[in-house]
C-alpha cells in the first residue's frame, strides 16, 4: 500500500506573496519605461523592485517555518525571480548599460536552469548552492544600482556598477554550470 503525502492547500499566504511578486513586475518595467531612469519618480521603479526582490525570502521562510511548501510554490517561485530578475536585465541592456550579448547569456542560464529544475521536480528537488544564492543576492543589488538614479552621481558609482553586474555576470554563468555538472554526476 503506497502512503500519499497531503499538500497544504495552495491557497496560502507564500503563495499570495509569489503571485504579488508577479503581479509587480509589469509595474516595476512600466516606471521604469514611463518616467525614465531619472529624478524622484525612477526611486519608486527602484523601491518596487526591491519589495519585489525581498519577497522572495519572506515567502520562503514562512512556507517553510509553517509547513506550507506547495507543488504550485516550487513551480511560481522561480518564475517570480527569473521574471523580475529578467525583466531588470533586459531594461540595464534596453538602456544600454550593459551588453545584449551578457543579458542573453545570463537570462539562457536562469530559464535554462529553471526549466531543468522544473522538469526534474516531481524527481529531485535541485536546491540552490551558497553560490546560487550569493548570485541571487549580486542580481538583487546590482540591477535596482544600474537602474536608479545613483548612477547620475558621478562615474566612481557607474565604474563600480559596471565592475559589480560583470562580477554578477560571471558568478551567474559559473554558477549554472556548476549545477549543469552537479546534475550530470547525479544523473550516472
Amino acid at each position: 500500500m503506497t502512503e500519499s503525502v497531503t499538500q497544504p492547500s495552495p491557497w496560502n499566504l507564500p503563495n499570495a506573496i509569489t503571485v504579488a511578486r508577479i503581479a509587480l513586475v509589469p509595474l516595476f518595467v512600466w516606471l521604469v519605461l514611463h518616467f525614465g531612469l531619472g529624478g524622484a519618480p525612477a526611486w519608486w521603479a527602484v523601491a518596487v523592485f526591491v519589495v519585489a526582490i525581498a519577497t522572495d525570502g519572506i515567502d520562503g521562510a514562512i512556507a517553510r517555518r509553517r509547513g506550507l511548501i506547495t507543488n504550485l510554490g516550487k513551480i511560481l517561485d522561480p518564475i517570480a525571480d527569473k521574471a523580475l530578475t529578467g525583466a531588470g536585465f533586459i531594461l540595464l541592456a534596453y538602456y544600454a548599460f550593459v551588453p545584449w550579448w551578457a543579458v542573453a547569456l545570463i537570462l539562457a542560464r536562469e530559464i535554462g536552469l529553471t526549466g531543468y529544475r522544473l522538469l526534474v521536480a516531481s524527481r529531485v528537488v535541485i536546491a540552490a548552492n551558497r553560490g546560487g544564492k550569493l548570485k541571487t543576492v549580486l542580481q538583487a543589488i546590482v540591477i535596482p544600482l544600474m537602474l536608479s538614479p545613483a548612477m547620475q552621481w558621478g562615474t566612481w558609482v557607474q565604474i563600480f556598477a559596471q565592475i559589480l553586474f560583470w562580477i554578477t555576470a560571471v558568478i551567474t554563468l559559473v554558477t549554472g554550470a556548476q549545477y549543469l555538472v552537479s546534475a550530470a554526476r547525479s544523473a550516472k
